[in-house]
Formats: structure tokens, sequence, C-alpha cells
């Protein structure tokens, strides 16, 4: 279970003194008991990779302002906190397998115009995941139905 191998790699970063994967992965975990006790539930591996990819999409955000400000510290310690993050996640499908499965989504919902877009999106997100980020998916989803 990802629980569990969260905890494990946070113990394997303390004995290495890896700082930023002990972080990363604390980071993830408190998130996760937060929403615990928030919501007296334990969460499921689909929710503790919705919070990964939320943390991975954070990250990319921050990013820019990064890239902006010129803290190229800041920029390389956001890289390394996304390579970790994104090592939990399921592996990312390529614009082309989006492709394939939105147009099949366009079929299915009889999308004919942009207008379909948010029944196309909510469809495309349900069966995507965390497979791809929202924004990537939006923008095949636009090209397709113009």
């Amino acid at each position: 279970m990802l629980k569990e191998k969260l905890l494990e790699d946070l113990k394997s970063a303390m004995k290495e003194k890896d700082e930023i994967k002990k972080n990363t992965v604390q980071m993830v975990r408190a998130a996760i008991l937060q929403i615990e006790k928030d919501k007296a539930i334990e969460v499921s591996e689909e929710q503790i990779i919705e919070i990964i990819a939320k943390e991975v999409k954070k990250r990319k955000d921050a990013a820019i302002d990064f890239e902006k400000s010129g803290r190229q510290d800041l920029i390389e310690k956001n890289k390394q906190e996304i390579e970790i993050l994104t090592t939990y996640l399921p592996k990312q499908l390529s614009k082309e397998e989006i492709e394939t499965i939105v147009k099949d989504i366009i079929a299915k919902v009889n999308a004919t115009s942009i207008k379909d877009m948010g029944k196309v999106m909510k469809a495309a997100k349900e069966k995507i995941g965390a497979g791809s980020d929202g924004k990537t998916i939006n923008e095949v989803v636009k090209s397709l139905l113009v």
C-alpha cells in the first residue's frame, strides 16, 4: 500500500540524511493525516494519489514564480520535490494516449462543439485520473472540440 511505502521512504530518507526527500514525504503524510482526522476516514489509494498529484501541481505552479524571481536555489529544490512526488504517481500518459481516450469520450457523449467541453472534461478526468494533469487534458479537449 502507498501509505506504507511513504513511511518506509521516510525512514530511509532519515537514515540517509536526505533532507529534501524527508521533508517532501513528511508533507504528504501530514496531508493524508489531516484529511483522515478532518473527515474521520481511512484514505484510499486513489485519495492518496490525488493528494500527491495536488502537491505536484502546487510545485509546478510555484516553479513559474521562482523562475520569474530568479531564485535558482528554490527552483532546484522544487524540481527535486517534483521528482520525488512523481515516483508515487501512476505513469503519466502521453498526449497521444490522452487524445485517444478523449476521442472515445467525445464519441460516447456525442460532443459536437466547445459547449460540450464540461461533459467531456468530467468524463476524461474520471477515466484518466492521476494519469495526467487537468491542464494537459484541457488542452487536448479544446483542440479536439474546435
